[in-house]
């Protein structure tokens, strides 16, 4: 299924100016014969379409010069007819990785799950919890909102156990990718009440049904070879003196895969930063050059160099500084996922997962398995399959998920939403072109790093 990227011009209510970009960087144009081409555009108005959005969730694309609209007999796509028909609507699908977080721009929070009362709050400033990440399931032509703990959410605004009519939601969808969910009967998902409960009503205001959909983030915690989280205190201090896990002790993870510097991000939204005296302060800006830091992984644990080419490093005190120039026991971190009890990863060919008609894990799936993560020390996880077997491995590199004794595996972060796994045969795991996984590389190529 190709992807697209829509690029808007000019935006209404019911309708945009748009053109189609694909990942190759290529424009779907529409020529004077009704047929479609990639390419570059040729004039101001060439490759653009008039795209409107209907009550029912569905698109529909009409080419500006022609007049015609897009539609496929579902092989071929084309241009043929200028009077609009249900073959013209198209159902849009957002691309991005299926575990997301909801943002709501009006109310400034995230949607968070509360297994303990079965319902979901939008009240989270900051989406470091695991409650506030969700799996996106699409299913006939709808979407099942799964929390973290395999709870979803129903038409009756509570969390049940399993998918069902109750839980499927119709999807609107806008470009920049905003969204708004209903029940196809006229209600509208969104938050009410002064504790902003999430449920269905027919009278939202200010644009409170639609979210922000993103991709959730990774937040991580460090911790030191005495095993004490690094935590920020009194604001903007660094310290590594507790054994307790807080808020205050999760830092957000990001780093562009084309670079091996990373930024840490902070609850209290500011960036670790070197400042004078080595000193590492948790007062960063986004773009300052002091918040990059390169990161070098030694068997799932972490060094961090700073911009002055010293390593950082717990001192005597506790305090975080950046004082060697050789990395030691001191200057070693163990990343521990944050808000991630599982991982659903997609690599070049789809989604890791099972299928019926293999006993092997497939990597060319539409839906992922939850690949539940069992910390085992710090860096290394045990990976637990849906049913609560574990995952085992082949002479072969290969997978099956039901095996009866956990086996280490290693994770080591490759960017903001990207890894790679090292497996228990000491070679890297990739997809491969046939759709099965393995575990066969000996170094890292494109085809060992997963999107989570």
């Amino acid at each position: 299924m190709p992807t697209w990227e829509i690029l808007v011009s000019n935006e209404h209510d019911t309708q945009a100016l748009v053109r189609l970009r694909s990942l190759q960087g290529l424009y779907l144009l529409c020529e004077a014969d009704g047929s479609l081409c990639y390419g570059r555009p040729r004039t101001s108005h060439h490759g653009c379409f008039l795209l409107r959005f209907h009550r029912n969730g569905k698109w529909t694309l009409q080419c500006i010069i022609s007049g015609r609209y897009l539609e496929s007999d579902g092989e071929d796509v084309f241009c043929n007819s200028r009077v609009l028909s249900a073959y013209h609507m198209w159902t849009p699908r957002p691309a991005l990785h299926v575990h997301v977080i909801l943002y709501s721009p009006v109310n400034h929070c995230y949607a968070r799950a509360d297994p303990g009362v079965g319902r979901v709050w939008v009240d989270a400033p900051v989406p470091c919890l695991k409650e506030c990440g969700f799996l996106l399931h699409f299913q006939d032509g709808c979407y099942h909102l799964e929390t973290s703990t395999h709870s979803f959410l129903s038409h009756l605004d509570r969390l049940v156990s399993q998918p069902s009519t109750q839980t499927a939601f119709h999807m609107q969808v806008r470009p920049g990718g905003l969204v708004a969910l209903s029940d196809g009967e006229g209600g509208m998902l969104y938050p009410q009440g002064t504790r902003l409960l999430l449920g269905l009503g027919s009278s939202p205001h200010r644009g409170e049904e639609w979210f922000i959909l993103q991709r959730c983030p990774t937040w991580v915690s460090l911790r030191s070879k005495a095993h004490k989280f690094l935590s920020v205190i009194y604001d903007v201090e660094l310290c590594a003196a507790s054994e307790h896990l807080t808020q205050m002790s999760l830092f957000q993870f990001e780093c562009d895969k084309d670079s091996p510097n990373l930024q840490l991000r902070s609850a209290n939204g500011c960036y670790l930063a070197q400042r004078r005296h080595k000193r590492v302060m948790a007062d960063g800006q986004p773009l300052e050059s002091d918040t990059f830091f390169r990161m070098h992984w030694n068997c799932g644990k972490i060094f961090l160099q700073s911009p002055n080419g010293r390593f950082l490093g717990i001192v005597a005190n506790g305090l975080l500084m950046a004082n060697a120039t050789v990395p030691g026991p001191n200057e070693e971190f163990g990343v521990l996922l944050a808000n991630r009890p599982f991982i659903a990863l997609r690599g070049r060919y789809g989604y890791v997962g099972t299928s019926s008609e293999c006993d092997l894990m497939q990597c060319n799936m539409d839906q992922p398995d939850c690949i539940h993560l069992l910390p085992c020390r710090q860096g290394i996880y045990h990976f637990q399959a849906q049913g609560g077997s574990f995952w085992s491995i082949t002479s072969f590199g290969t997978f099956r998920p039901w095996g009866k004794f956990a086996l280490n595996f290693c994770i080591e972060l490759q960017g903001s939403n990207l890894l790679t796994v090292l497996a228990p045969n000491g070679f890297y795991m990739r997809s491969d072109r046939s759709g099965t996984l393995l575990a066969d590389s000996e170094d890292i190529t494109k085809e060992c790093i997963w999107e989570f």
